[in-house]
């Protein structure tokens, strides 16, 4: 992935995809499939359903006493640099005809603290997405129309199009079938000699999803001249989680991001899941980033306020 930009967050660029027709997202209220799919953009919008936790009003992981979610990030041979975050998402805006959601970012500690990213999709995905950025240093609210989905998202591996920004509409797909999963979900392996404190206790990556039959897909960028060419993604067919997604660029392997999904007890539809590690891997760097968010953060279905997804709550963020 040498070609990925790098950029902070501090530096905006505005990306926009098809602006003259008006063009309906995945809805909030996508029913449950029925039967296998044969059909690659309904394997990717059930996806999208999973990874924007559609099947909660709203979604968060807050600080919980002493746990919170943690940011690795680690050069090849280097000792690792962490961030701490919390991240809130809110679906629930049936009396607004134009928002489909918002989802709020506030880094906590590390070189990102005190940052704050508050980004608003609007259900017309031929309108861009509206991210406000409070730089901490300034003081001050930066407003971009959106970020550029190559743009590293808090400075890791992740991009924005992983994060947030990629809809399945920035794509063409392909089914290329449904398989036996077969591979483990990785995370970061640190050497002892490298450790820190804070990454002592990181868990290991798992096969519990070895024998998972998963949808094959094939996801090709619109976009001229980008970053990877296609995307494999290996998605659920009974959850619709996706636990690797693999780049490529002139036929060469340059990402890899892996995720390792966890069910909530007593949630009726199977892809009302959480989130308990994001692993990526730039392959041609060697540079590697992990999320780690442990259960006793995750909140769902709760009754904060819309105002909390709001520049007021940018403004107060402590550095």
């Amino acid at each position: 992935m040498s070609n990925v930009t790098t950029k902070t967050i501090a530096v905006g660029a505005v990306s926009t995809l098809f602006t003259t027709a008006l063009l309906a997202g995945v809805p909030a209220n996508l029913a449950y499939p029925k039967g296998e799919l044969k059909n690659a953009e309904a394997v990717m919008e059930n996806a999208y359903f999973v990874n924007h936790f559609y099947a909660f009003k709203n979604y968060s992981i807050e600080k919980n006493k002493r746990i919170i979610t943690v940011i690795v990030k680690k050069s090849e041979g280097e000792k690792p640099l962490t961030d701490t975050v919390e991240r809130y998402l809110n679906n629930d805006y049936q009396d607004d005809a134009t928002i489909q959601a918002k989802d709020l970012a506030i880094f906590r500690s590390g070189k990102m603290k005190g940052t704050g990213m508050l980004i608003t999709d609007y259900k017309d995905d031929a309108r861009s997405q509206e991210y406000l950025a409070w730089l901490p240093a300034l003081r001050k609210i930066r407003r971009f129309a959106q970020p550029a989905h190559d743009d590293a998202w808090g400075g890791t591996d992740f991009t924005f199009g992983d994060v947030t920004l990629r809809k399945p509409i920035h794509e063409t797909h392909e089914l290329l079938g449904v398989e036996t999963f077969g591979k483990s979900v990785h995370t970061m392996v640190i050497p002892e000699s490298e450790q820190t404190s804070t990454t002592q206790n990181l868990p290991a990556g798992t096969d519990e999803y070895k024998s998972a039959q998963v949808y094959k897909v094939k996801s090709t960028t619109k976009f001229p001249s980008w970053w990877y060419d296609y995307r494999i993604t290996y998605v659920d067919n009974k959850t619709f989680s996706d636990y690797l997604t693999e780049y490529y660029k002139g036929g060469k392997l340059i990402k890899t991001l892996e995720k390792n999904w966890k069910a909530i007890d007593g949630e009726a539809d199977p892809r009302a899941l959480r989130w308990y590690t994001w692993y990526a891997k730039n392959i041609t760097t060697n540079h590697e980033t992990m999320a780690f968010i442990p259960k006793e953060v995750t909140k769902f279905n709760t009754n904060l306020p819309n105002t909390l997804w709001s520049e007021a709550t940018l403004t107060k963020i402590k550095q």
